[in-house]
Formats: structure tokens, C-alpha cells, sequence
């Protein structure tokens, strides 16, 4: 199987390491074990935990806690990944054959059109409209799915442009899926990151075509323990299960307990209420900096998620801004084109505030440059 090269991910694990600033994070500044310690975690009890396998699709007690997020779904309608990541990769794999039609939203994270493109799969993209909110074009949408599509994959809260979906949205897509016979992949791994808009409603229970992904990288603010999980039907489970096997296996021990503390209830409203104190607070200083330039630079400010995509107005590749973003300012950031959408750029909005305004500052400087 040869899959196509994820440009925005080999981009960073190839500088985010090495830049002075780097300003391509998608999430809030991540938590501690210090944090999560406070919040239950018994790091002294663990120490003397023997460090073998742990259970390969999530441990009961794991898995009860995140099926308790999703109502009706039970043990046996959840499987827990190493990442969000990894549980879309595992859809993808037990269900897109050769031939098959796979719709997709976008801008988006563009994990889905690569993997489902080296099962054999056409990729078929509907646009969320900027002059419209960010809702679907629906007529590109109805294109997109129909009988013949096997899934459809979308992000809600939306990566790059932090865009919800309406209520009446929502159902409309969910309903179209059930009519066509489509699994609709909803990918809600920022659900919870709000800054000031309402909780995010969940795809979950709109049909019974859903399948949700989901895990601790985003909203919750703990990346490293790459703790993801799937939502859906146990038969669909069961079949990501088997192909789990033959990947990573299962979570490692110790995330799998970090996240049991992570996923509680009132933990998890913790890490919520953290990660939207950051992001209101952040906010007005990306809108100051964004206003600057004269109009040339614009953005619909984000309802969730800690990143802002600024559309930029000049005839330049958004590939060539990010490298001389790169080269001349040490500063790291996501070109628009590695997101499904050419002539913008997305930006970090989740770092502590002198972090934030010099990368912004190094960002503006070629920025000006390009505009002068």
C-alpha cells in the first residue's frame, strides 16, 4: 500500500523541534502531571505499577467512563486509540475498500483524503463557504454524498477555521447520510475547546450512521499521553479492533490511566474551563495583531479551538509566506494549502502570552514585507 506523503504533518515533525517559535500547534498549552496529579491522578501509586501490556482496545474501567459521554453507546461501542488520529486511520482501514466514494469537508485536517486515497477510494471535497459562515456549500455537499458514497468525514468543531455547524446543519447532513446508506465520520476532538460560543453539540444520536472520534490532544490539553477513541456501532468497533491488532496494538499503561482521571466528569469540565480561559484571553491579542495590516489581512474569528485561519491578500502561494516565515524568522506555521484551502494561512492561537505576541510579532514581519 503506498500512501501519498501528509505534508502538513512530515512539515512539522521536520521543524517544530528546531524553530525558535513554533506557531503550527493546534491545541492549548498542554497540562502537567503536576495538574493532573491535582486532579486525581495518584503518580505515587503508579510508580510501583508493573509496566506490562494493558489492555489492547482500552481498558473497561477506561472505556465506561467515555461511553458514559456518549448515551446508549457501552463498553462494546468503544475502542481507545493512540490518538484521534490513529482511531480515524482505523475507520479508514476496516471500512474504505477499493472503489469506494469517501466525501469530505473542507478546509480540514487532511489526514482522511490521503489514507482513504491509498485504499483506492475516490475522495470527493464539498467547501465550507467563507461568505457564509463556514457552512457547507450544499449543493458541492449533495455532489459529494450520495448512494454510492461509503463515508463521509468532517470536523466539528471545524480544524483550521473553528467553525461550528448549526443545529439545522447538523441534521441535515446526518439525515442526508442516513438516506444514502453513509457513515458520517464526525471527528470532535475540539469539542469543548469553545471560547465563547455554547458547548458543541455532538453528531452523536442524530443517526444511527454515526461514528465519533474524539480524544485528549485538543480541548482536554494533554497531547503526549495520545490517548484518542472511537464512538460508534459495536460491529464497527469490533472491526476497527481487528485491524488495531496489527498497528500499535493497544494504549500504553500509563496513558490509559492518566486518562481514566482525564475523562471524569468533572475533570473533564476542568480541562474545559482551562482551555477556554486561555483561549479568551488569547483571543483579543491574535484580533489586535490581525488588525494591523490594514485590511490585507482578515479572519473570521474562531468559535472553538486554539487556532486562527487569516486569509491574506496577495498573489503569493501560502507554501512560500510559511518558508519564509520559517527561514527568515525561525517561526513555524501552516500554509493554507495543507488544509484544503490555498490563499490563507493558520496560525496558533494556544501558547502563554509572550510566547503568543513574539511569534505573531516575527510572523508580521514577513508579512509586511510581502504587503510592502
Amino acid at each position: 500500500m503506498r500512501i501519498e506523503t501528509f505534508e502538513m504533518e512530515r512539515m512539522q515533525s521536520t521543524w517544530e523541534n528546531i524553530v525558535d517559535y513554533d506557531m503550527s500547534e493546534s491545541g492549548v498549552r498542554p497540562l502537567t502531571l503536576g495538574e493532573l496529579t491535582a486532579m486525581g491522578f495518584d503518580l505515587a501509586a503508579f510508580l510501583d505499577e508493573p509496566l506490562g501490556y494493558s489492555q489492547s482496545n482500552g481498558t473497561i474501567e477506561l472505556r465506561e467512563r467515555i461511553a458514559a459521554i456518549y448515551p446508549g453507546a457501552g463498553v462494546d461501542g468503544i475502542e481507545v486509540t493512540n490518538g484521534t488520529s490513529e482511531a480515524n486511520y482505523l475507520i479508514a482501514l476496516s471500512q474504505i475498500q477499493a472503489g469506494d466514494a469517501v466525501a469530505m469537508q473542507v478546509p480540514n485536517y487532511m489526514q482522511m483524503r490521503g489514507v482513504a486515497r491509498s485504499l483506492g477510494a475516490e475522495v470527493r471535497t464539498f467547501r465550507l463557504r467563507t461568505e457564509a459562515g463556514w457552512e457547507p456549500d450544499w449543493d458541492e455537499f449533495e455532489r459529494a454524498v450520495t448512494a454510492g458514497t461509503r463515508l463521509l468525514y468532517l470536523s466539528n468543531p471545524n480544524n483550521p477555521t473553528g467553525s461550528v455547524l448549526s443545529d439545522d446543519a447538523m441534521r441535515r447532513i446526518a439525515s442526508r447520510c442516513e438516506r444514502t446508506g453513509t457513515w458520517l465520520l464526525s471527528d470532535e476532538v475540539y469539542l469543548g475547546a469553545e471560547i465563547s460560543a455554547p458547548r458543541t453539540r455532538s453528531f452523536w444520536g442524530l443517526s444511527d450512521r454515526v461514528i465519533v472520534t474524539s480524544g485528549l490532544s485538543k480541548a482536554y490539553g494533554i497531547p503526549g499521553v495520545r490517548i484518542g477513541w472511537i464512538a460508534g456501532p459495536g460491529t464497527l468497533v469490533g472491526d476497527c479492533w481487528a485491524q488495531h491488532d496489527y498497528l500499535t496494538i493497544g494504549p500504553n499503561k500509563l496513558s490509559d490511566r492518566v486518562a481514566q482521571v482525564a475523562v471524569e466528569q468533572q475533570n473533564r469540565e476542568r480541562c474545559y474551563t482551562r482551555t477556554g480561559e486561555i483561549l479568551r484571553h488569547n483571543l483579543p491579542i491574535a484580533r489586535e495583531w490581525a488588525s494591523g495590516f490594514g485590511g490585507r489581512l482578515r479572519w473570521t474569528e474562531p468559535a472553538a479551538g486554539a487556532i486562527g485561519l487569516m486569509k491574506y491578500d496577495a498573489d503569493v502561494p501560502s507554501l512560500t509566506i510559511a518558508e519564509r516565515v520559517r527561514v527568515n524568522q525561525s517561526t513555524l506555521i501552516v500554509p493554507g494549502s495543507h488544509v484544503g484551502i490555498e490563499g490563507h494561512l493558520r496560525i496558533w492561537l494556544g501558547g502563554k502570552e509572550p510566547f503568543l505576541r513574539e511569534g505573531l510579532r516575527r510572523i508580521g514581519e514577513e508579512l509586511k514585507a510581502l504587503f510592502d
